[in-house]
Parts: C-alpha cells; sequence; structure tokens
C-alpha cells in the first residue's frame, strides 16, 4: 500500500472509520504513521499482587485461574468476574458490561494486567484492566495516542500494527550523508521505533531522528526562502540622506538606532533585496529606524508602505510619521478598511501614479488593486501578527523590494532561528535617553478601590491613565470577568464621575475610536478605560498610570506590550495588575523585572511557542514531533547542516536529494516551491 494512499482503503477501515480518522487529521497512510503517541504506558515494572497498591496504576503478570462469571446487579449494569493468580495471592477482576473483554480471557492462561486495584483485604479488586497475553507482551512500552469520539487509542494502535504490515517502501528524505554524519537511524526505523519503542534509548533516538528531519527541513525551507530574496531587485538607493534625516528630529538617535539605520541603507544600497527584521522591546525606537529608511527612500525617487495589524496602530503611524514627515518632501497617506471610498480612490490612483511617497495602512495594503509605481521598502510592523504569506502579498506589489519587518516580542536568538529563519536580524538594545522604568506592582480585588484612588490622585495632578480589562462586554466568556463597556459606565458615574472618562475598544467604529483616541492625546480624556485594542499604537507621553484588571487573563508578553502604554514620557509611572487567581507566581514575574527578553523567555517556557506566537500568526508550517523550547541544540544542529548543504548545492538539484526536496515542498507547500 503506497504511503499516500487514502486511509479509507486500510483492512478495518470503511467511510465511518475514514471519517473518524480525519476528525485526528489521518486521511492517508503517512498520515497514520506519522499520527505519533503522546505518551506511553511503562508495562515493564510488574509487581507481585500482594505487593500492588491500591488505586495507582499497577502491572501484574498472573494465569487466570477460573471461567467468568455474569452478575446481573441491575437493569443496564452486568458484571463479569473471575480470578487471577501470580501463585502467591488471589486478585479478582472485573469487567463492567463488557462480555467481550471477559470471554477472550482463556482458563490457565497466562496475561499480563494494566489497571487500577480497588478494594480491601481479601476483598480487593482489578476492575476493567487492559491485558495482553504474556507471549505478545514485547517490551512493556504502549502507546497511548489523542483519541477522539468512537476511536480510541487501543483501536489506533491496531490500526498503526495493520498499517505497518502493509506498507510499501518508506523513501528516507535525508541523504545518507546527513544520516551518517549525525548518526540518524533509517526513517522507517524511526517510525517503527516511536510507535512500539523496544526500550527507553531506542525511543530517545527515534524521537532525535524524527526531531532532526523536522528542523532540517524547516531549516533548509527558511533558508531557501532567503536565498530567493537574495536575487536581484530594480529599487537600488544610491544616495544616503540619513544625515538630512537626522536633522529633522526633534531628539537624538540611539547608538543601536544608529547601528539599525546604517545596516538597513547598506542593504539597501546593494543589488539584491533587503531582507531585515528589526527587533526591539517596546518603546526602542523602532518606529525611528523605519522612518529613516522611509525617508531615504523617498529621497531616492522609490515608494514605500508599512502594514500594520489593527487600524489604531495604523492611525498612530501616520500621525507620527506625519509629524516626522512635516517639513521633509514625503508625501504621506493612511489606507485602512475604514477610509471613506472616495480617499481610498485618490490614494490608490496617487501610488499607481507614483505622486504618494509613502502609505501606512492595514490589510487593505495588500488588495488587488492597490498598485505601486516604484515601491522600494515594504515595511511590516508586529510582524508576528502576520504570517510569512502576508508578508509575501505586500512585497510582490514591487520589483523585489526591500523588506523590513518589526517586531517588539523579544525572543531568543536560537529561537529567532525558527521563527525568523528567512530574515537578516537587528537588535535594539538600547533605550532612548529619558524613559522611565516602570514600577509594577500585584494586588487581589479587595485592594481595587486603594489602586483607583492612586489614578485618581494622578488624574488630579494633571496626568492621564489607563484601565485595562479582558473584555468588550459582560456574557463574552463568563460573569467573573470584567468588561470595559460596564466598568466604563460604573467608573464614568461612579468612583472617577467628575473627571473625563473615555471608552476604547475593538468593536467601536472606526470613527468613534479615532475621535476617543485624539481626545485621549490631546488631553481632553484623563482616563481611557480599554480592552488591548490599547496594545500597540497609543503614545502619549501624559499618561502615567496603569491598572489592568483580570491581569491573569494576559499572556506576560501581552501585559509587558499593555504596560509598554505608560513609561512614554520623563514622569515615573505605575502599573497596577490585580487578579485573584490562586496562582500569581507567574504575574510575579512582571513586577520584578522590565527587560523584555527575561520576560519573553519565562511567557515561551510558561505557554510554549505555539501559544506564544499563534500557529496562524508566525505563518510556519506545523510541527509535530520538534519542540522549538526544548530542542534548542537540535536547532543550532540542523540549522549548520541546512547552511552547509545549501552552500554546496543551492538547489538540491542533485538526484541524491530529490527526496529531500519533494519533503521541503510538502512542508512549505504554498510558501515555496523548490524547483
Amino acid at each position: 500500500m503506497e504511503l499516500n494512499a487514502d486511509i479509507q482503503y486500510l483492512k478495518g477501515v470503511g467511510a465511518r472509520r475514514a471519517a473518524q480518522l480525519a476528525k485526528l487529521g489521518i486521511r492517508t497512510l503517512r498520515d497514520l504513521l506519522t499520527f505519533y503517541p503522546r505518551t506511553y504506558e511503562d508495562w515493564r515494572r510488574i509487581l507481585p499482587i500482594a505487593q500492588a497498591p491500591n488505586d495507582t496504576t499497577v502491572c501484574i503478570r498472573a494465569m487466570v485461574g477460573s471461567p467468568c462469571r455474569e452478575h446481573r446487579i441491575r437493569k443496564g449494569m452486568t458484571l463479569y468476574k473471575t480470578e487471577i493468580t501470580d501463585g502467591e495471592s488471589l486478585l479478582e477482576v472485573t469487567f463492567f458490561n463488557s462480555k467481550y473483554a471477559a470471554e477472550k480471557l482463556e482458563q490457565g492462561k497466562e496475561y499480563l494486567f494494566f489497571g487500577r486495584i480497588t478494594g480491601k483485604g481479601y476483598y480487593r479488586s482489578l476492575n476493567s484492566p487492559e491485558y495482553v497475553p504474556v507471549e505478545q507482551a514485547g517490551d512493556g512500552l504502549r502507546p497511548i495516542y489523542p483519541q477522539t469520539e468512537g476511536l480510541n487509542s487501543r483501536a489506533i494502535e491496531k490500526l498503526v500494527r495493520q498499517g505497518f504490515a502493509v506498507c510499501g517502501e518508506v523513501q528516507d528524505p535525508l541523504p545518507e550523508e546527513i544520516r551518517t554524519a549525525y548518526c540518524l537511524m533509517p526513517l522507517r526505523t524511526a517510525w517503527e521505533t516511536i510507535h512500539f519503542p523496544p526500550g527507553e534509548d531506542l525511543l530517545s533516538e527515534a524521537r532525535r531522528r524524527l526531531i532532526f528531519e523536522e528542523l532540517f527541513l524547516l531549516e533548509l525551507g527558511l533558508l531557501r526562502l532567503k536565498s530567493k530574496a537574495r536575487r536581484s531587485t530594480g529599487v537600488v538607493l544610491t544616495r544616503d540622506e540619513t544625515a538630512a534625516f537626522q536633522s529633522l528630529l526633534p531628539f537624538t538617535l540611539t547608538g543601536a538606532q544608529q547601528r539599525a539605520i546604517a545596516d538597513c541603507t547598506a542593504d539597501m544600497m546593494r543589488p539584491v533585496p533587503m531582507n531585515r527584521l528589526l527587533q526591539g522591546d517596546v518603546g526602542s525606537g523602532k518606529t525611528a529606524v523605519a522612518a529613516a529608511l522611509i525617508y531615504n527612500c523617498a529621497c531616492n525617487g522609490f515608494q514605500s508602505a508599512l502594514m500594520a495589524p489593527t487600524e489604531v496602530l495604523a492611525m498612530q503611524h501616520f500621525k507620527t510619521f506625519s509629524a516626522l514627515f512635516a517639513d521633509a518632501p514625503v508625501r504621506s497617506a493612511l489606507l485602512t478598511g475604514a477610509t471613506p471610498a472616495a480617499e481610498k480612490k485618490r490614494i490608490k490612483a496617487a501610488l499607481a501614479a507614483g505622486t504618494l511617497d509613502f502609505v501606512v495602512g492595514t490589510h487593505a495594503l495588500i488588495q488587488k488593486d492597490v498598485q505601486f509605481a516604484s515601491l522600494a521598502l515594504a515595511v511590516t510592523d508586529e510582524q508576528h501578527r502576520f504570517g510569512v504569506h502576508q508578508r509575501g502579498l505586500l512585497s510582490a506589489k514591487g520589483d523585489s523590494p526591500h523588506t523590513l519587518v518589526m517586531s517588539a516580542t523579544p525572543i531568543p536568538r536560537t529561537l529567532a532561528l525558527i521563527i525568523y529563519g528567512d530574515l537578516d536580524l537587528s537588535i535594539l538594545d538600547e533605550m532612548p535617553r529619558g524613559r522611565q522604568p516602570v514600577a509594577t506592582y500585584l494586588i487581589d480585588s479587595d485592594k481595587r478601590e486603594r489602586a483607583y484612588g492612586y489614578v485618581k490622585k494622578h488624574l488630579i495632578e494633571g496626568r492621564q491613565g489607563y484601565i485595562v480589562c479582558p473584555l468588550v462586554e459582560e456574557g463574552e466568556e463568563g460573569d467573573t470577568l470584567a468588561a470595559a463597556q460596564e466598568v466604563y459606565a460604573s467608573l464614568a458615574e461612579g468612583f472617577f464621575r467628575g473627571f473625563r472618562v473615555g471608552l476604547l475598544h475593538g468593536k467601536m467604529k472606526s470613527a468613534e475610536k479615532k475621535d476617543v483616541m485624539e481626545r485621549f492625546a490631546a488631553g481632553e480624556v484623563q482616563l481611557l478605560v480599554a480592552t488591548t485594542v490599547i496594545e500597540v499604537g497609543i503614545d502619549v507621553p501624559n499618561a502615567v498610570i496603569m491598572v489592568i484588571e483580570n491581569a491573569e487573563r494576559f499572556g506576560l508578553s501581552q501585559l509587558h506590550q499593555l504596560r509598554g502604554r505608560i513609561g512614554r514620557g520623563s514622569e515615573k509611572s505605575t502599573c497596577i495588575l490585580i487578579s485573584d487567581h490562586s496562582d500569581t507566581e507567574r504575574l510575579q514575574i512582571m513586577t520584578e523585572t522590565g527587560d523584555g527578553f527575561r520576560i519573553a523567555d519565562a511567557d515561551l517556557k510558561l505557554r510554549g511557542p505555539g501559544d506564544f506566537f499563534g500557529a496562524r500568526q508566525h505563518g510556519l508550517p506545523a510541527l509535530k514531533v520538534a519542540n522549538m523550547m526544548t530542542d534548542g541544540a537540535v536547532i543550532r544542529e540542523t540549522y549548520a547542516a541546512a547552511e552547509a548543504l545549501l552552500k554546496k548545492d543551492p538547489a538540491l538539484a542533485d538526484a541524491q536529494y530529490a527526496p529531500l526536496r519533494q519533503a521541503v515542498n510538502a512542508m512549505f507547500s504554498a510558501q515555496l516551491a523548490m524547483n
């Protein structure tokens, strides 16, 4: 049976079972054989009956001493009982409503029984155990698979055994030279071992082989994307106008900003497209770096575009850039879904005609009818909210334009090799002069009124603040969570009566959001009750106090982003986290450090990269067995191996690499075609 054959044609699988398997992502024989166990039952530690403890999963080797007896105890409930013996002690075995399981036991035959014992003294019973004849027990590690309704782990195990029995040739994508150099077992051996391990050492070897393969294919694909981006570009800058840009600024760039601008400008003056990640903590000045590059493009006669994930952030960027470019030869526009139709038409015509130098927008920028006359620079902000595909759609608007992606989500460099493996990296590791650390405190709801009193004190002194809620309105997820609409109504007419309180959340119309933001920026709104819509894009230096309700509902990196909305001026700022959650150890990290890298590292360890980035957001192929947090050593190995192989054969054109090329294509599908 071919690996790509429909699973429906495997013996024992019909249309109904195929539908159940499809719920688990199993549609072909290959899917079945790569549906790895989530854990294992250890049947190797066999205990005598007398030593087996109650209420603990145990494995017992014993002989069936009597035929099964049927006991009908009430309508719908039948018990089947027998006794087993290990030669020293007796133990009752009970099955509930399972005549088939009971009758399969043969009197006088020896089995391994796996289950929990209940009862006391002579009245102990092993209830509904799993069992297997001793001669079929193997080496004692039995696979446990993810399950779905109507399809348990044992049924899947049976199908996997059947699949291996009928499986044809398994083509190994890893060439012999790689397997030998890194001491890796063949693919089929690894598959069989991870499903049915003879022991822990071989299981470890099989896992390492499969982890290596996944990460190796991933690194090859990402490095290939990077090499594709290194093809020639029609937009090469000939003049560096950075000094002129700096003369426009009312502040001095940090050394890190100057280095990042120099690296990017040097890239953009070469005949291959820049493909660079600008990574920096909240408030490190990424926007100023992007502005310098946009200014350089405009002075060289080219266009730039910046794509942001939300309208709030796009509007804030447009406001910031408009101020920076007030006395500069940069013609700018804002294009979002909320832009009026007539204005959209005018902006699109100007971009196509080349009479606009720079546009800030949301996903509206990647619509088919948005065309550029000479797009030289495509900037993506908050990169982790976009995928590789969306980034590519923006770049496709020009003739291999330069690409800059910006992220305020610091991640360890080892992990950056995976998440941003197709990009060069610039890090802003200095904060602009005058940025104040934000003092952070964690309290329970009993102290809420005191916290609000502290907020009121700041408002009276002429400062501004935020109260952040996890929900927009009551009833979204439960009655115990703070909802912005209700908190706003309560506070505006209650504790903060007489103060100018505003409301901002994602369900408001664009015009309403813009109005509230402008009034808050102008100081007309003193206290802003908001959801995480303020996470990025709000820059009000006079806002110095923030209260975050139900803080346990947010990830650490998200809390760090929210906290970054304050401390943007020269005044001391304070963030107060309110939570009644029993586990506050995670939140305590926020009170100990303002270092985004340390916070992100803790967040990754607690939540894992899948939740941290969101599979759809980071745009990477899914991994079945590798773990980006725990497999750092293998990541470094595979990165080096992939670099070395592509240096030798950039296109993997040699016939021996054909299976490898096919495997990379299959992993990346739409993102990459290695022809």
